[in-house]
């Protein structure tokens, strides 16, 4: 049989395991992380058990849950309730273990499309108590969205170098098989794959593919490497990083006279495009006593020092690199700093339902690189009104937790949150183009 007339289940088929195979492969690279395990093993027994099937629809309301399709093999029924979630203490590293730290971190940070899969294989599992905004259906009439779990940040960070003599690029051919089947299906053509929801959280994800599965919904970092016509506020989620540094529980967390640093920053100083402002306040701040701006990155030990830095902090800087978002600002809230934003056309994550303004200092960029503007604005800020940011941000900080099972209102939880907002938009759209089609003339 030639390769073109394979019949689309043998496709659907690799494509199934590809995808179990990148989950599994996330998981254990995500275990990596020091000596707290991020995944209890409940876990792994509920991912990887696939002797028995369950078959759960679950009677819930439409405006309270979203359904969804996602394309795997049923959930095992054998599995057990894990006694607490992921921890964050996971990603701080050992000297002696930093490179292949930092490598797992690359994947940590992107790792969505882990926690959104998990929580869908987890929906209906009767042991395992979870926020359940978005169940999984069996029947494709029942669902809101059609969920791929294509892991397609882990499929960068793993497979983008050219291999063998062929110069093969496993990541591109991953790509290219998903959107030859998603093309190619009955649901994706009904609507034009409007109702599909495909999570590409690294920028660089999705490269070759994302232009062609341009119709569906996104989740993604920001909208910086994306053309608006292919991503965009209006149709995209923008998720949160998973932060890497341990969060601090709201009992420990340091009041505004126990943080003697002003303002701190470390990280790449020479960045390319909106990246260069990082340079310029470099120069303008490295010589003020109450400030750290420095290099550095979070190899050898660095996650403990950024941990710490930003724990003594009143202000943390959160300034445009290659990109508008970094998981940088995600680490800054975990610690209770007050985030000053320099970003301008940085996206946040759930805008709609979270006023920043609340926690967070906004800061043009061509203001920022003034002589003392930045400085004056920070020292400015008395004590009560940044106690006033400090308390919303011990509120708020949850929002941007990864939890398994996934908790009320963490970022899982959020985020299918504003899938289903995102939902009613496309749902309405959908309905509209439907009105005429009893009076189309037939040919």
């Amino acid at each position: 049989m030639s390769e073109k007339a394979k019949p689309p289940s043998r496709l659907l088929f690799y494509l199934i395991t590809l995808s179990l195979f990148l989950l599994i492969l996330s998981s254990l690279s995500l275990r990596q992380f020091g000596d707290v395990s991020l995944l209890p093993g409940s876990v792994f027994r509920l991912i990887l058990a696939n002797d028995t099937s369950i078959n759960v629809r679950p009677n819930v309301q439409r405006d309270s849950k979203i359904k969804t399709i996602p394309f795997l093999s049923p959930l095992s029924s054998k599995t057990q309730s894990p006694n607490s979630g992921p921890s964050s203490e996971g990603a701080i590293c050992p000297p002696s273990r930093s490179l292949s730290c930092e490598k797992n971190r690359a994947v940590l940070k992107h790792s969505m499309e882990f926690w959104l899969t998990l929580d869908l294989l987890a929906s209906n599992a009767p042991s395992v108590v979870k926020a359940c905004s978005a169940v999984r259906v069996e029947n494709s009439s029942e669902a809101d969205i059609f969920f791929v779990p294509f892991f397609s940040s882990l499929s960068y960070n793993r497979y983008s170098k050219p291999l063998g003599k062929e110069k093969l690029v496993l990541n591109r051919i991953l790509q290219e098989k998903l959107v030859q089947y998603l093309l190619g299906q009955d649901l994706w053509k009904r609507h034009g794959g409007k109702d599909h929801l495909i999570v590409a959280h690294h920028p660089n994800s999705m490269l070759h593919s994302r232009k062609k599965l341009a119709s569906a919904m996104f989740v993604l970092a920001d909208f910086g490497r994306y053309p608006a016509k292919v991503a965009n506020i209006e149709k995209d989620i923008i998720a949160p990083y998973k932060h890497v540094v341990r969060s601090i529980p709201n009992d420990q967390s340091a009041k505004f006279d126990q943080r003697s640093i002003l303002a701190y920053f470390k990280g790449a100083i020479y960045r390319k495009d909106g990246g260069t402002i990082r340079q310029e306040l470099y120069y303008l701040l490295k010589d003020e006593k109450d400030v750290h701006f420095t290099f550095g990155s979070y190899g050898k030990n660095g996650v403990n020092k950024a941990n710490a830095g930003m724990a003594s902090s009143k202000f943390c800087l959160h300034i445009a690199g290659d990109t508008p978002s970094s998981n940088r600002l995600f680490d800054i809230v975990a610690t209770h700093c007050v985030p000053v934003i320099i970003s301008d056309e940085i996206e946040l994550p759930f805008e709609d339902v979270l006023d920043y303004s609340d926690f967070c200092v906004f800061v043009h960029a061509s203001d920022a690189i003034k002589p003392g503007y930045l400085l004056k604005l920070l020292r400015g800020i008395d004590r009560d009104e940044w106690t006033k940011m400090w308390v919303r941000l011990q509120e708020i900080a949850p929002h941007f937790e990864y939890n398994y099972p996934s908790k009320p209102d963490d970022a899982v939880d959020m985020i299918w949150k504003a899938v289903r907002r995102k939902v009613s938009a496309v749902r309405l759209e959908l309905n509209r183009k439907k009105r005429y089609y009893r009076s189309q003339p037939t040919s």
